[in-house]
C-alpha cells in the first residue's frame, strides 16, 4: 500500500514558495522526511515532517505520509509557507564566548546550533542566547531576527562567530567581510587523500539548477569564490586532515568546492556521500581562527577556537587505521 496521504496536496491560502526538487539515486528508497531534511539544509526533520503532515509535500501530485520511500528520478514538490512573525525571545543557553568588550562578542559556537531564527528553529538559536547574555545591546542593522549578525557558519560547522553590539562595530567589520580582509581558517577531515602539500580552489559558487537549497560550483551565474587548502595530514589512506583558508565566503564553499574536486568533507551527507560511515552529526568542519580589525582601537585581533571533541576522537581513530 503507498503512503499517501488521503486527500491531494491541500490547497494553501497562504502566499509562499513551492520548491520542486528530483531525487538523486544516492537517495532511491529514502524516507521522503530523511531525504528532505538532507538536501534541505535549513530546515529542520520535524519541521518537515510538520509539513508533510499539513498536506504540503507531495510525490506524483499526491500528498504524501512521512514514511514514503522516495525513488530515483522521481519529483518532489515541497509547498512552505509564508514565515509569520517571530518574536524573538532571550533564552538562557550555554555559550561558549572566547572574548567580549562594549562593541563585539566572539563565539565558539557548538554542533547544532543555528545561528539566527527561521523556519522550523524559531528558538534555541545563537542570536535567543545573545539577547539573554547581552541583555539586549546587539546591533539592528540586520533586522529583529538577526541582531549583531553579521557572518554566519552552518548550524553543524562548530567554531569562531563574532557578533556585534552596535551598529557602528557592525558596518566596520562588514566593511571587512565585504572586502575579503577578514582571517578566517577552518579544520576539516574529508574524504580521500592527497598527493599535494596545499593547493587552491578557485570556482564560481551559486544556486544548484536542480535543487534551489542546494550550492554548486562552476555555476556561471554563480559568484567569484576561491578557498586555499593545506594538507595537514593524509590518514588511513582513505581521508585527509586539512586546513582551509577563505578569500571569499560563500554560502557552503568549502563544503562546495573540496566536494569539487572530490574531497567531501566527512558527514556532509548533502554534498558527499549520502550514507556517512562514522554516523556524524553534520559535516566535520571547525572555524579555528577568526581575525578582524577592531572597529574601536582598529588592532588586528585573532580569535581561535580549540577542535571539538567529536573532532578530535575521529582524527584519532582514522589515525589508526
Amino acid at each position: 500500500m503507498m503512503d499517501f496521504l488521503d486527500d491531494d496536496l491541500m490547497e494553501v491560502s497562504e502566499n509562499g514558495e513551492t520548491v520542486e526538487l528530483t531525487v538523486d539515486e544516492e537517495y532511491d528508497g529514502e524516507r521522503i522526511d530523511k531525504y528532505l531534511a538532507s538536501v534541505l539544509d535549513d530546515m529542520s526533520r520535524s519541521y518537515i515532517q510538520k509539513l508533510i503532515g499539513e498536506g504540503r509535500v507531495s510525490a506524483g501530485g499526491r500528498a504524501v505520509k512521512a514514511n514514503y520511500k522516495v525513488s530515483a528520478g522521481e519529483n518532489i514538490l515541497l509547498c512552505i509557507p509564508e514565515p509569520k512573525d517571530i518574536e524573538v525571545v532571550p533564552e538562557n543557553i550555554d555559550i561558549d564566548i572566547i572574548y567580549e568588550d562594549e562593541d563585539i562578542i566572539a563565539v565558539n559556537k557548538q554542533k547544532g546550533l543555528v545561528v539566527h531564527p527561521a523556519p522550523g528553529h524559531e528558538s534555541g538559536t545563537l542570536v535567543n542566547a545573545l539577547l539573554y547574555h547581552c541583555k539586549g545591546r546587539l546591533s539592528g542593522i540586520n533586522g529583529v531576527l538577526r541582531p549583531g549578525i553579521v557572518h554566519r557558519i552552518d548550524r553543524d560547522t562548530t567554531g569562531v562567530i563574532i557578533a556585534c553590539k552596535n551598529d557602528t562595530a557592525h558596518r566596520f567589520i562588514a566593511e571587512q567581510l565585504k572586502e575579503h580582509s577578514i582571517t578566517r581558517k577552518y579544520y576539516a577531515l574529508v574524504y580521500n587523500t592527497f598527493n599535494t602539500d596545499s593547493g587552491r580552489v578557485e570556482k564560481t559558487i551559486g544556486r544548484h539548477p536542480k535543487n534551489r537549497k542546494m550550492m554548486a560550483a562552476g555555476v556561471k551565474s554563480g559568484k567569484y569564490a576561491a578557498t586555499n587548502y593545506r594538507v595537514i595530514e593524509n590518514l588511513g589512506g582513505k581521508y585527509a586532515f586539512i586546513e582551509c583558508e577563505l578569500e571569499t565566503g560563500r554560502t557552503h564553499q568549502i563544503r562546495v568546492h573540496m566536494a569539487s574536486i572530490n574531497h567531501p568533507v566527512l558527514g556532509d551527507t548533502v554534498y558527499g556521500p549520502s550514507k556517512d560511515p562514522f554516523k556524524l552529526e553534520g559535516q566535520a568542519l571547525h572555524a579555528g581562527v577568526l581575525g578582524i580589525i577592531h572597529p574601536r582601537t582598529k588592532e588586528y585581533m585573532e580569535f581561535t577556537a580549540s577542535l571539538p571533541d567529536y573532532f578530535t576522537e575521529l582524527l584519532s581513530k582514522l589515525r589508526k587505521l
